[in-house]
């Protein structure tokens, strides 16, 4: 069977060659006078090949990224009937650059003659059925519009020339997409504007101000709480008239008796004064989510009170923070911040102080994890603690002895019970 060559066309303006960016055929397809074999781009022009004949591939020049000279070889072409005494004319292509489609900006838009014959199904849009398929006809300005508008070509039925999808048709779907089209893919282009005001306003002005005047380093703990969650398990079981137990009365607890030997940790920065202001009353603030966004409730004197009175101010606490009830006496005042995401509290976090506050507690959620008893893996239960310090008030040292003396509260909890 006689083989006909497709070369690479002169593209014009000196041009001498051009990167291969797109292959629309593969070797052993059947294609049509006027099907897209490729593209190949120049720096001022990207062009479409078409066929210049009905037949099969058999060769094709290279893969994408290949730069090919002008008049080189691009496809070759398996061709009978009629086409094959035309080949014993020629084996050449005649140059017609009019033939390809040239994309110099978004606005060119170019089809080939309404005289092209109709390809077989799979090199159109769409198959006989309508289905989709995966390599539709479409110029390469038309690819990159819906590339960025996100549309998947293969859903669009052309109504150019043998099916090829044209700038029209894509203006079409993006103004009316069809409705539950499955692997549709567009731009969501819709911008909400929200007014930041009120308590968020508040919240952000708060956490600027500790962000940029507060020079914060975290410290990250591992604390093993097997041992204080079936403590807590059985006080909650045994005493069912008290307030229910959480982790957090445990570790205010914790709090209250590490301040009793790091007392510089409980306290506040006067950044303009240069004073600290170091209190004897422990006044814990509880980081509390609200419906309209973070609030600090605080629990005064948490030196006075045990773990079932801090169980039920915590309760009352986070109810009127919640309700939105909370009096300006109940939301100022604290001396040193505990902060929990709950079962969300994640593995490690990075707390940010409490303005002016020189050191917050961050609880990170419990997990079973293996650990090394010295003879082999046991079960746990961990949570890690992440707290973060100011940096001009406290030192490294300092803050992983307040952490260490928290952790062997919590790990050996009688300890929080024996008074000094």
């Amino acid at each position: 069977m006689p083989e006909r060559v497709v070369k690479l066309p002169d593209i014009g303006e000196g041009v001498a060659e051009a990167e291969l960016v797109e292959w629309h055929v593969k070797v052993g397809d059947a294609v049509r006078e006027d099907t897209l074999l490729g593209a190949v781009m120049t720096d001022k022009a990207t062009v479409e090949v078409p066929s210049p004949t009905e037949g099969e591939i058999v060769w094709l020049a290279g893969k994408v990224g290949d730069v090919i000279a002008v008049g080189a070889d691009f496809v070759r072409l398996k061709v009978h009937g009629g086409a094959a005494a035309e080949t014993a004319k020629s084996v050449e292509t005649k140059s017609e650059v009019a033939k390809g489609e040239i994309a110099k900006s978004e606005t060119v838009k170019s089809e080939p003659s309404a005289s092209a014959l109709k390809p077989p199904a799979r090199h159109r849009g769409v198959t006989n059925n309508g289905a989709p398929h995966a390599r539709p006809l479409a110029a390469p300005a038309v690819r990159l519009r819906a590339r960025e508008a996100g549309v998947e070509l293969r859903h669009l039925k052309g109504s150019g020339p043998a099916g090829r999808i044209t700038h029209e048709d894509l203006d079409a779907y993006l103004v009316h997409p069809p409705e539950g089209r499955p692997g549709t893919l567009r731009a969501n282009t819709q911008v909400t504007e929200i007014k930041i005001a009120g308590l968020r306003r508040k919240i952000a002005e708060k956490i600027s101000l500790a962000s940029a005047s507060i020079p914060h380093f975290t410290y990250v703990e591992e604390v093993d709480v097997t041992a204080l969650e079936e403590l807590r398990a059985t006080l909650n079981k045994d005493q069912p008239d008290k307030p229910r137990l959480t982790l957090l009365p445990f570790l205010m607890r914790a709090v209250v008796r590490a301040i009793d030997e790091y007392p510089q940790f409980n306290a506040r920065f006067d950044a303009e004064a240069g004073v600290v202001q170091q209190h004897a009353g422990v006044h814990i603030g509880i980081a509390t989510q609200t419906p309209s966004g973070l609030t600090v409730p605080v629990v005064r004197h948490a030196e006075a009170r045990d773990l079932w009175d801090s169980a039920a101010e915590l309760a009352r606490l986070a109810e009127v923070a919640r309700a939105g009830t909370a009096t300006r006496e109940e939301l100022t005042g604290s001396t040193i911040t505990i902060t929990s995401l709950g079962a969300l509290g994640g593995v490690v976090t990075t707390p940010i102080i409490n303005h002016p506050e020189v050191a917050i507690v961050g609880v990170n959620k419990i997990m079973v994890r293996p650990h090394w008893d010295g003879e082999a893996f046991v079960p746990r239960r961990m949570m890690n603690l992440s707290s973060s310090f100011d940096h001009r008030i406290i030192d490294g040292w300092d803050a992983a002895r307040f952490v260490q003396r928290i952790k062997a509260l919590l790990e050996t909890p009688a300890l929080i019970f024996i008074e000094r």
